[in-house]
């Protein structure tokens, strides 16, 4: 029979951080309805003149925005990335460390291929994001890039402004629009992938660790068993009996 496990709560995701997620999942919401939209438009019938027809312009105008809200929010995490916890941190994302890499088997035996340990150690377990995590938004993020590239330099010569201007130099580098639209496209599609695997780990690694890991993007705090926390001297310092917060 399994021994009773003492949780403390631990003060992970800063309000900043639960911000920008959120911000980036509506962004990247309308941004793939819209861009399914602008990709495949649906015949519209009307009595009213074509003239005065702007629903397409809308579609158009909801994309850009949103376009504009991913952008801004991927500088702000940047900037965060640097003043941010050591859970926000650049270093939290750099996968290629001693310590990510021994951690990486273990997370692909439980996470990905669903396999049981004989004897569980919660102190494999990452109190932030796991070492395949890291990996993976180190790809997005290459991903983000891309989207942001390609995006306003489909944009740029339909545009007066001098921000996607910056980006006309895109399409005549790919020798015409139709491959950084497919670019555009696909990567679309990657994000699409990603985000129904991350939200199903999300609620995985709830159920299966009882952590607190839906919940901490709207509080920012996660459950930390007393095991796991003796081995994280340096990720964390206790500011009280019952409040833990990650040090800088």
């Amino acid at each position: 029979m399994d021994k009773t496990r003492n949780f403390k709560r631990v003060y992970v995701w800063e309000l900043p951080v639960r911000i920008f997620h959120w911000l980036n999942v509506l962004a990247l919401f309308v941004l793939i309805i819209t861009g399914f939209l602008i990709a495949n438009p649906p015949a519209l019938l009307s009595s009213a003149e074509a003239t005065n027809l702007h629903t397409f312009g809308i579609v158009r105008f909801i994309h850009f925005t949103a376009a504009y809200l991913f952008f801004f929010v991927m500088i702000l995490r940047i900037y965060w990335a640097f003043v941010g916890n050591r859970f926000a941190s650049w270093r939290a994302f750099w996968p290629f460390t001693k310590k990510n890499w021994n951690n990486f088997g273990h997370v692909m035996k439980i996470d990905i291929l669903l396999m049981n340990e004989k004897v569980e150690d919660v102190t494999k377990i990452s109190i932030g994001h796991n070492s395949v995590a890291t990996l993976s938004y180190l790809i997005m993020f290459v991903l983000a890039i891309i989207q942001v590239i390609t995006g306003f330099g489909l944009y740029a010569d339909m545009s007066s402004w001098w921000l996607p201007k910056m980006f006309d130099w895109v399409v005549p580098f790919f020798g015409g629009d139709f491959l950084v639209r497919n670019i555009h496209h696909t990567v679309m599609w990657l994000f699409i992938f990603f985000s129904m695997v991350h939200v199903y780990l999300v609620f995985y690694h709830d159920w299966l660790e009882g952590r607190g890991e839906v919940s901490s993007i709207f509080g920012g705090y996660k459950f930390v068993a007393d095991e796991r926390l003796k081995h994280a001297q340096d990720e964390v310092e206790i500011k009280g009996d019952n409040e833990i917060v990650a040090s800088k």
